[in-house]
C-alpha cells in the first residue's frame, strides 16, 4: 500500500477576507519587496485591478478550515466519508439535494455480469478542475458494460462549493490519485487510469513514474494551456486575492466560478506533467481526445506531444475539427469533422468530450443549457430548436451559440476505447 499521509488539518491560511483584498494594497505590497521586477508589477497590477470580488453567500465561503480525508483503507469507506462531507457542505443549486450528492460524490460500477471474460480490469476516472465526478459517468457506464470495474474520484475541494478550493493543496489532489491507484490495484489484475482536462494532467503524471499502470484515456488532456506565461503567476497571486472569476452558481455538474488557488494548483499540474513528458515520455497504450477549438488549451501541442511522447504503436488520438491535419504523417492519428449543421453545431467544446448525447443532464436533449459561452451581451433565444452550440467564445452574425455540452460522436468514441484498450498485451499489475 502505499503511504498517504494522514493529514489531521489543512495548513492553508485563510486570511483572504473580500474587506483586506484590495488590488492596490497588493500593489503597494509588492513595490514594497526588494528586487520584484517592474514588469511583474505591472502585470499583477493590471491583473488584480480586474480580479472578482464574490456576492455574500454560502458559495463563496469555505466550509470549515480543512477538507476531508481520502486515505481509507477501502474504496467504499472513502465513498461514504466522501459523500458525507458532500451532502453536509453542498451550497446545494436545486432542491433536489439527492441528485446533487451523487452526481458530485466518487462512485463506483461494477462491471456487467456477463461481460467478464479473462483478467479483471479497472479503471480510475478522474474528473477535471472544477469538475465532478459526474463528468465521467458516460464514460463509466460504457467501460463497465464492456466488463470494467470503474472507479472516479473526487478532488479535494470540488463537489461542494467554489470556496472550498481555497482548503486544497496541490499534494492532496497526487495524494488521493495514488491511494486510490493503490486500492484499486488490489482488486483487479490490471489496472488502466483515465483523465479529463486536469485529472489527464494529474493521472498521466501518475502513470508515467508506475509502470504497472496498463494505459492511459486522455480527455482533453490539460496539459498546455494557453496563456501559460499569465497562468505561472497564479502562484504568487493566490496568496493575495482569492477569485480569478466569479460567476453565477447555475450548474449541478460544476463550478462556475475560479479561485486564484485552484488555477495555482492547475498550474503545478501543467508543470509536473510537461517535464515528466520530456524526460521520460509514455510507452503504453493512450487514447487521446483534443478538440481542433478548444478555448482553454493549444491542441497543436497536444498533438505535437503525443507524436513525439506517446510512442506506443497502439496509441491513438483523436482529432474534433475541420483543420487538414494529414501534414502530422502520424498514422495513429484520425480526425472527425466538427462543424455539424445539420445539428446546429459550429465546432467542438473543451467539455463536450465526455458526454453521450443522451446525458438527461447536458444531453443533446438535456435539462441544462450552458449558456455562459462568452456571449453575455446577446439574447439567447426562447427555444431550444434556435440554439446553436459551440465552443466558449465562438461567434457568428444571426445565431446565438451555447456552449456544445456533448460528444456527438459518443458511438465512435466508445469504438477509440476499446480499440485501444484491447491492443494491451504487455505487462499487468497482478492483485495483491
Amino acid at each position: 500500500m502505499l503511504n498517504v499521509p494522514h493529514r489531521l488539518l489543512n495548513k492553508r491560511p485563510l486570511n483572504r477576507s473580500p474587506l483586506n483584498q484590495s488590488p492596490l494594497n497588493c500593489c503597494l505590497f509588492f513595490r514594497s519587496l526588494p528586487g520584484v521586477l517592474s514588469a511583474l508589477i505591472a502585470v499583477l497590477s493590471l491583473l488584480l485591478s480586474g480580479c472578482a470580488t464574490p456576492p455574500d453567500s454560502a458559495s463563496f465561503k469555505p466550509s470549515g478550515e480543512q477538507l476531508p480525508d481520502y486515505d481509507q483503507p477501502t474504496f467504499a469507506g472513502y465513498q461514504t466519508v466522501t459523500r458525507q462531507w458532500v451532502k453536509t457542505h453542498r451550497a446545494f443549486i436545486t432542491a433536489n439535494h439527492e441528485r446533487e450528492t451523487d452526481l458530485n460524490s466518487p462512485f463506483e460500477m461494477q462491471p456487467a455480469a456477463d461481460s467478464v471474460q479473462g483478467k479483471r480490469r479497472g479503471i480510475l476516472l478522474v474528473h477535471g478542475l472544477g469538475d465532478s465526478p459526474g463528468y465521467m459517468r458516460d464514460i463509466a457506464k460504457i467501460m463497465a458494460a464492456d466488463g470494467w470495474l470503474v472507479r472516479s474520484i473526487l478532488l479535494p475541494g470540488h463537489g461542494t462549493r467554489p470556496a472550498d478550493t481555497l482548503l486544497a493543496h496541490y499534494d492532496d489532489w497526487t495524494g488521493v490519485v495514488a491511494h486510490q491507484a493503490e486500492l484499486l490495484s488490489e482488486d483487479v489484475d490490471e489496472v488502466w487510469l483515465g483523465g479529463f482536462s486536469t485529472g489527464g494532467n494529474l493521472v498521466t503524471s501518475y502513470a508515467i513514474e508506475h509502470k504497472e499502470v496498463a494505459g492511459l484515456l486522455l480527455f482533453s488532456p490539460g496539459f498546455y494551456p494557453i496563456s501559460q506565461s499569465l497562468l505561472a503567476l497564479s502562484p504568487v497571486v493566490s496568496y493575495l486575492w482569492n477569485w480569478v472569476d466569479v460567476d453565477a452558481e447555475d450548474n449541478i455538474l460544476r463550478y462556475e466560478s475560479l479561485t486564484t488557488n485552484a488555477s495555482a494548483l492547475y498550474y503545478q499540474s501543467v508543470k509536473d506533467v510537461q517535464a515528466l513528458l520530456e524526460e521520460k515520455g509514455f510507452d503504453r497504450p493512450a487514447l487521446i481526445t483534443i478538440s481542433q477549438d478548444d478555448s482553454v488549451l493549444q491542441p497543436d501541442k497536444t498533438l505535437q506531444a503525443f507524436s513525439q511522447h506517446f510512442t506506443n504503436p497502439s496509441s491513438r488520438l483523436v482529432w474534433y475539427g475541420d483543420e487538414d491535419i494529414s501534414a502530422t504523417a502520424d498514422q495513429r492519428v484520425s480526425r472527425l469533422p466538427s462543424y455539424l449543421p445539420q445539428q446546429r453545431i459550429s465546432n467542438f467544446s473543451h467539455m463536450s468530450v465526455v458526454f453521450s448525447p443522451a446525458n438527461p443532464y447536458v444531453g443533446e436533449d438535456g435539462s441544462y443549457i450552458m449558456l455562459n459561452n462568452g456571449q453575455q451581451d446577446a439574447v439567447p433565444p426562447q427555444q431550444r430548436k434556435d440554439f446553436w452550440f459551440s465552443a466558449w467564445g465562438f461567434r457568428e452574425d444571426g445565431k446565438y451559440h451555447a456552449r456544445l455540452t456533448w460528444n456527438p460522436y459518443f458511438t465512435e468514441l466508445e469504438h477509440s476505447i476499446s480499440e485501444v484498450t484491447e491492443s494491451h498485451s504487455g505487462s499487468h499489475l497482478v492483485a495483491q
